[in-house]
């Protein structure tokens, strides 16, 4: 990096009169799709991009070149992780529902309680943004686990959750999640149904309220997006309600469903149908609708998500740690529905979902040119700004915003470099993201953000999580130490009986 790199640029800031990018390649958007541009130009001023194509004719105040690097539209996270990751505990930790991930009887009947303090809740968010801005996401839709909850989410952490969206520089879309029910263990591998209907309508009224207070702040960059909990946590009327509710505030929904086996068998046993089928019988299917993960789908599902205009919200990554893949993103793109991507874990690293997503495609269909790289990057940029319902996010070219994000392409571990996009979705990961614009905002520069230490926040966010981990023992099965939920990859050698080998 340059001398006048650095002096063009200030972290948090949004560069005074028109600034030109250029780099080695740049990903512009014209006559309907992305088209790569060497040596190309982008123009923005006042968070817009006013040209973007080879060479622009005006005068600017400042040209910053990025060099060997692609300067592209900022990545679109539908189910951007926005806390702790604990479903990293169970990847080798198996039956999850032994392990904290579903509430004991005995939990439920003690009463359920918040795992983290306020501040706490407000820090993660802050956290899980900044690492987002790291992997060049730009827009995101957050996602957290209820299962160290009370119930719900809260309106106070998601005004915090707000506020930190402003601050760092990150285009987010939002509300606190809500559902009716929950699921009880009541003996090993036996899990049911409990529901609390006023409960659930509460938590919409609030996420409501949130959204008509806080939709349009921060310049735009906080938007309202509702998000009922998982298809089988919620009743009928409040998804009705939902639906309804997202009409009146021009939102989008997003609502997990077919994405598990127990779901699965919990839909049958309390609706005999699957989650879309039932969706569809009363008339919840739209194009405000946004659906991870999809793994679990029946031909019949898919059917409706293309009729209705569903969007899937494609973690490839998630999904296949756990076993499961989307059957296949082809079909479903051959069908029609759009697919947009997401993380849903950590690390949030979208071009290792890309590559997971290129692999898993290609396996399930058993076909080399099933899909292509360019196929994933457009659902991570085109197909999330359309299931968002903007035309102003997800490219390059002007009247959009200037969501940029530049990727360096000199890492040697990416070496031999072909086709810039090819080459980032085989080989790189999120740690290649050199800068991230946000409306024309500098959010992000070589690991930096402004007024947030990441490095300093990791120590607090491990402590964090470590105190999570220390209350698990409440609300799993038959309550054992933590040690015994959570066993190492290999045995610990203390020291306390060395033997000679």
């Amino acid at each position: 990096m340059t001398p006048d790199f650095l002096h063009a640029l200030t972290l948090g800031k949004r560069p005074e009169g028109r600034t030109l990018l250029t780099a080695d390649w740049v990903l512009a958007w014209r006559d309907g799709s992305h088209h790569l541009v060497p040596r190309g130009e982008i123009v923005m001023e006042n968070g817009e991009v006013v040209f973007a194509g080879k060479t622009f004719p005006g005068e600017v105040a400042r040209r910053i070149d990025f060099g060997t690097a692609l300067i592209s539209p900022g990545l679109i996270d539908l189910d951007a992780l926005s806390d702790l990751d604990t479903y990293t505990l169970v990847l080798d930790n198996q039956p999850g529902w032994a392990r904290g991930r579903i509430w004991p009887r005995s939990y439920v009947e003690r009463g359920p309680y918040e795992m983290y303090s306020p501040d706490e809740l407000a820090f993660q968010k802050r956290f899980a943004f900044g690492l987002l801005l790291l992997n060049g996401i730009t827009t995101a839709a957050p996602i957290a686990s209820l299962y160290y909850r009370q119930w719900g989410e809260t309106v106070a952490e998601f005004e915090a959750a707000a506020d930190a969206a402003g601050e760092l520089g990150l285009r987010v879309f939002l509300s606190p999640a809500f559902r009716s029910g929950g699921t009880v263990l009541e003996a090993p591998g036996r899990m049911v149904p409990v529901f609390d209907e006023e409960r659930g309508l509460l938590g919409l009224r609030d996420a409501v309220s949130f959204i008509e207070r806080q939709h349009g702040r921060h310049g735009g960059l906080v938007n309202g997006l509702l998000a009922p909990d998982r298809v089988e946590t919620c009743t009928l009327e409040l998804l009705e309600r939902t639906m309804a509710a997202a009409s009146d505030l021009d939102c989008r929904v997003r609502l997990h469903m077919a994405q598990g086996a127990m779901e699965l068998e919990t839909m049958q046993r309390l609706h005999g149908a699957t989650g879309p089928q039932w969706m569809a019988s009363h008339g919840l299917l739209s194009e405000r609708l946004i659906a991870p993960h999809a793994t679990h789908a029946a031909t019949r599902d898919l059917d409706l998500y293309a009729a209705h205009g569903v969007s899937i919200a494609h973690s490839p990554l998630v999904s296949a740690r756990m076993g499961s893949m989307l059957h296949s993103f082809s079909a479903c793109r051959k069908l029609g529905i759009n697919i947009g991507m997401a993380t849903d874990t950590a690390p949030p690293d979208m071009l290792m979902n890309l590559l997971m997503g290129l692999v898993t495609c290609r396996i399930s269909e058993k076909k080399p040119d099933a899909v292509l790289s360019a196929d994933l990057f457009d659902a991570a940029t085109l197909g999330g700004a359309k299931a968002l319902g903007r035309t102003d996010i997800g490219r390059l070219c002007p009247g959009a915003r200037a969501d940029i994000a530049v990727f360096r392409l000199d890492d040697p571990h990416m070496t031999p470099s072909v086709d810039p996009i090819t080459t980032l979705v085989l080989g790189g990961s999120g740690k290649v993201t050199q800068a991230v614009f946000v409306d024309g905002r500098l959010s992000m520069l070589e690991g930096k953000l402004a007024g947030f230490d990441m490095h300093e926040a990791r120590k607090q966010a491990q402590s964090q999580f470590d105190g999570l981990l220390a209350k698990y023992p409440d609300r799993s099965w038959e309550h054992p130490p933590v040690e015994a939920l959570f066993s190492p990859s290999y045995p610990l050698w203390t020291g306390k009986d060395d033997k000679e080998c």
